[in-house]
């Protein structure tokens, strides 16, 4: 029976609100009891946790593992040109790429005080059983639990937009037009592979699907995609409305449905499923989330570096949505840092032009859907540090400049806290950190196969990169000329 106790620490309690010093007895894997101060514990290894803040470990909501080999790859994009220019700055990949990315994410979100991640990794043309495993065995090392959900699709970006193609100029329309996914058969049976093999979810990571965006799946492909997801118990999620270039797309398909609705006639709404982003969902959407037991993951740092807009996290909590919090993948919001997450969401609550201080989020209430909104998501028991939870424990150092003095622990948390003063992490009642050094990977080295392999990827995928920046204005036109006309006055005109 492996036990631990941390002595010393200030722990922060369920609601947020306060921190009291408080002794931590973890037991196989678990929190087993808090303690008044001084108490000990016969057979416990003792952890000295003095000049410490003990928090639940952060989870983050949506991320991308591939996104760990592209970040700061691209500077005044908006979703539709990342989309664009994801054929050369994820393309290429090597099995062992696969597994430098998923290792670079899941590095950055440990050291970040993240102890859970939900991802959405692409693979081209569909998922490998090895590729996933690679991935697997990346969180694995480092040590962190996740959902891993590959992105699936059986349109490509151009075939999937309406009128792009034709909108493009005749030299680009032909190889746009000759693009093409897997096709459905190949991909939905490479997911029931690896659905059936994974042998993960012992250490804590679970196989998921994710149907990348509504648009990029025929009405026959989604439907598959829940089919996938009840027969093997895999949770979902989408990217559903996170552009007005989308909501615009979607308007156009499904004869004015908006793209949730579309996908709950399918069949695919329900308490397995989540969308990312969100910026775009009408207040009937919320309402049908609600109804339906789904979630949303806001991506506040995404939203803004791609121009999509402010999500309406008040109107989903109000509406009883699940709302968590996320990153995003580093090539399209750059970093693996819940903490900027957490500070950037409550910022957006403030910049809704009639939101009145009410409908701000305060920073107990951000750092709680950073832990238990997020955790629901995933399907953890985790998000706060009481006996029976999951002992997903991050220490932070009271002697750092972040918390010198400490006037408030919550708005401490989400207003001058980076990531920086995080110095343990402990998973499952495992030391994950420690000291700021990460025990389960050779940091130096992966930095080193990481420098190599992305100027290997630069190389192999030149070509492509060139064709990607000549057609982006095109893109970029015809998108944005789809979104006009659709203002959050719009949105908001189905939300009463």
């Amino acid at each position: 029976m492996a036990r631990t106790l941390l002595t010393g620490a200030r722990v922060l309690a369920p609601d947020a609100l306060s921190s009291s010093f408080s002794e931590i007895l973890v037991e196989d894997g678990r929190i087993a009891a808090l303690l008044p101060p001084g108490s000990t514990v016969e057979s416990a290894r003792p952890y000295d946790a003095s000049n410490r803040l003990v928090i639940p470990g952060l989870v983050n909501g949506h991320s991308h593992s591939h996104g760990g080999l592209s970040k700061g790859a691209g500077d005044k994009w908006d979703l539709a040109l990342l989309l664009v220019h994801g054929a050369w700055i994820s393309g290429g990949r090597l099995l062992q790429d696969k597994y430098l990315s998923s290792a670079l994410n899941a590095v950055e979100n440990l050291k970040k005080g993240c102890t859970a991640v939900y991802d959405l990794p692409a693979e081209l043309p569909c998922p490998t059983v090895d590729g996933l495993d690679a991935m697997a065995e990346a969180y694995a090392a480092v040590g962190l639990r996740a959902v891993l959900a590959p992105m699936l699709g059986d349109l490509t970006f151009f075939q999937a937009t309406p009128g792009l193609i034709e909108a493009l100029p005749e030299p680009h329309r032909a190889r746009a037009a000759g693009l093409a996914t897997a096709p459905m058969a190949q991909t939905v049976q490479a997911v029931e592979e690896i659905a059936r093999g994974w042998s993960h979810d012992a250490r804590g990571i679970r196989f998921g699907c994710a149907p990348t965006i509504p648009l990029h799946g025929t009405d026959e492909f989604l439907r598959e995609c829940r089919r996938l997801s009840a027969e093997y118990g895999l949770p979902m999620q989408s990217h559903v409305a996170e552009s007005r270039y989308q909501a615009a797309g979607g308007a156009l398909r499904y004869e004015g449905a908006t793209l949730l609705e579309h996908m709950d006639r399918l069949g695919l709404v329900g308490p397995w499923f989540s969308v990312a982003h969100g910026v775009w969902l009408t207040g009937g959407d919320l309402a049908l989330l609600a109804e339906r037991g789904a979630g949303i993951s806001h991506n506040p740092g995404a939203n803004m570096r791609l121009a999509s807009g402010i999500a309406p996290a008040r109107r989903a909590l109000a509406a009883g949505v699940t709302l968590g919090i996320g990153t995003d993948g580093s090539s399209s919001s750059d970093n693996q840092n819940m903490f900027e997450a957490m500070r950037l969401a409550a910022f957006a609550s403030r910049l809704w032009e009639d939101a009145e201080e009410a409908e701000w989020l305060g920073t107990a209430e951000t750092f709680r859907l950073a832990t238990q909104g997020s955790s629901k998501l995933m399907g953890l028991d985790g998000g706060t540090i009481e006996a029976g939870r999951n002992a997903d424990l991050v220490l932070l150092d009271l002697h750092h400049i972040n918390w010198a003095p400490l006037n408030d622990a919550a708005n401490q948390l989400v207003w001058t806290e980076d990531g920086s003063a995080v110095t343990d992490v402990m998973v499952g009642g495992e030391w994950k950190l420690r000291n700021r050094i990460v025990l389960g990977i050779d940091e130096a080295k992966l930095a080193q196969e990481a420098n190599a392999a992305a100027e290997r990827l630069r190389e192999v995928n030149s070509e492509t990169r060139q064709w990607c920046e000549a057609v982006a204005p095109h893109v970029a036109c015809h998108c944005r000329s789809m979104a006009k006309g659709w203002t959050r006055s719009r949105r908001l005109l189905k939300a009463d």
